[in-house]
């Protein structure tokens, strides 16, 4: 009898470590190589990304860039709502923060990523993001950061019910005149 009552105890316990250990990372397969993956920062519960804001970096080499050292997300529960939580994952040290860009109607559910090779003083190998997009869950608007080459990379697969997390992928520095920057990112999935 006592074995019957702790039965579905321990199911209903097991189910949930199961729930909460088995989240959904989208990715791009054209993300960087090189770096370290920083730890994963989640929107509080029950709230979504609904806007996000970029660190930008000028590198100065052969070609004059502009690449990412961050990505912030801006985590909302309703969708009017004012009262934004900021979460982001490790950073480069350079660059400025750009005004955060919003979905117009519903959440960050897709992004994509255009990932180049740096040239700049001996970084030859280098690999950053120099842009990202994302698209939002009332397929009305795709959001683009405010650089201005498009994107033809691949889309991730979609989150069905909206972003919830974030990992970024940041190099460390190299030497004189290596800016460490962003060279992948993945998102988490909202489990509902």
């Amino acid at each position: 009898m006592m074995f019957q009552a702790v039965s579905p105890l321990l199911l209903l316990s097991l189910f949930s470590v199961g729930q909460r250990n088995s989240k959904n990372v989208i990715s791009v397969s054209n993300g960087g190589e090189w770096g370290e993956w920083g730890p994963v920062e989640m929107c509080p519960v029950g709230s979504r990304a609904r806007g996000f804001s970029l660190k930008l970096v000028k590198t100065h080499g052969i070609d004059d860039n502009t690449t990412l050292s961050a990505i912030r997300l801006y985590c909302v529960i309703e969708i009017n709502d004012l009262n934004a939580t900021l979460i982001q994952s490790t950073e480069g040290r350079w660059g400025s923060w750009i005004s955060p860009i919003w979905c117009r109607y519903g959440h960050l559910n897709a992004f994509s990523l255009r990932v180049e090779q740096i040239l700049g003083h001996g970084a030859e190998n280098d690999i950053a993001t120099a842009n990202i997009r994302f698209k939002c869950s009332d397929r009305r608007n795709s959001l683009f950061s405010l650089l201005s080459e498009g994107l033809d990379e691949e889309w991730s697969p979609t989150c069905r019910y909206g972003i919830c997390g974030i990992r970024a992928k940041v190099g460390t520095p190299q030497g004189l005149g290596d800016d460490p920057v962003l060279s992948d990112v993945q998102f988490t999935c909202c489990a509902n």
